[in-house]
């Protein structure tokens, strides 16, 4: 009788530990866990058509976050990870909001990257903007305004109430010649298949006139496709815009070696600051990157920061980016 009681207990005993580690492993906390994410080659995810297509020697990587929200049980392999950061969720996303239109925004800001990295490179190599192909190009949206949910970056508008759309001064010029309040129809091009959207103009921003909230841009002259796959934000910027530089272009920016790198880019080519620096720069030394090309707005977080035999580049503009690379090719 004794032993059978002393079964039970254990019996009771190993449920409640299975339980617990159960628990551990299941409920949420509050916190994630930061670290070096992968890195990915961008040249295999870039594609167009039309020009001739020069593949580099070496690899033109970017480099990523990981963010894994944390259990009982991760926060402890997390705590015990010298490369893993463990943050709160109110420095990730603000209080209060959706994590599902968190995600929506994240991959806008990435599509709107990989837009804006584009025009960078073509206006450089090419007669774009002025030759440009049919419609217009959505770079972007303003929040709360009519066309925020509405239009996404990448979508091309063909058509504005039945009239055709051949440039973005000819969308501009259809919007802002109907009457507040009047719903238009937007025909649009959504990566090949024809939809529609329907809304009107309103004051959406303080003290401005009524607006639909949107950035356009002409199309691009031949079709420029970009793989982001899961990645969200717009910190890929840069290595877009040095990757399709590099396809379109004859030489190699490598030298043979791996270029790693972050940063935003702009319609202009400035360099922007990016989050999480120090976990991409190990990101890039995991990848054995030869180079390394930030912000030169995120240099000061880096002090005391050991990177070996990788040479750090920050930059400002895309030329600058282009100028290092080219420097690092010629002494490689």
């Amino acid at each position: 009788m004794r032993r059978r009681s002393r079964t039970t207990l254990l019996i009771i005993l190993g449920a409640l530990v299975l339980a617990g580690v159960v628990a551990a492993s299941w409920i949420t906390l509050p916190y994630y866990g930061l670290g070096p994410g992968p890195t990915r080659e961008v040249t295999p995810l870039i594609s167009f058509e039309g020009p001739e297509r020069h593949e580099p020697t070496g690899a033109l990587v970017m480099t990523t976050l990981r963010a894994q929200q944390l259990t009982p049980l991760t926060a402890l392999a997390a705590w015990l990870d010298p490369e893993v950061e463990i943050a709160h969720e109110d420095l990730l996303y603000a209080p209060g909001v959706d994590p599902e239109e968190e995600d929506r925004i994240s991959f806008s800001q990435m599509d709107e990257s990989k837009i804006d990295a584009t025009y960078v490179v073509l206006e450089r190599l090419t007669g774009y903007p002025r030759e440009h192909g049919s419609g217009a190009l959505i770079e972007s949206t303003a929040p709360r305004c009519p066309a925020d949910g509405e239009l996404f970056p990448g979508d091309i508008v063909t058509a504005i109430d039945g009239e055709p759309v051949d440039s973005r001064e000819e969308a501009s010029r259809l919007i802002e010649g109907t009457p507040e309040g009047r719903e238009m129809r937007f025909a649009l091009d959504v990566d090949g298949t024809p939809e529609e959207a329907v809304f009107a103009r309103e004051s959406c921003v303080d003290g401005s006139d009524p607006l639909v909230g949107v950035r356009m841009l002409n199309t691009f002259p031949f079709p420029v496709a970009i793989s982001s796959g899961d990645v969200g934000g717009p910190s890929a910027g840069l290595m877009w815009a040095v990757g399709l530089y590099e396809l379109l272009t004859p030489g190699d920016l490598t030298g043979g070696e791996v270029v790693a790198g972050t940063g935003t880019i702009d319609l202009d080519g400035r360099v922007g600051g990016i989050g999480g620096i120090v976990d991409k720069v190990l990101g890039a030394e995991n990848a054995g990157a030869s180079v390394f090309l930030m912000p030169a707005s995120n240099l000061e977080e880096l002090a005391g920061l050991d990177t070996g035999d990788m040479r750090v580049v920050p930059v400002e503009t895309f030329d600058q980016a282009l100028a290092a690379l080219r420097e690092a090719s010629a002494q490689a």
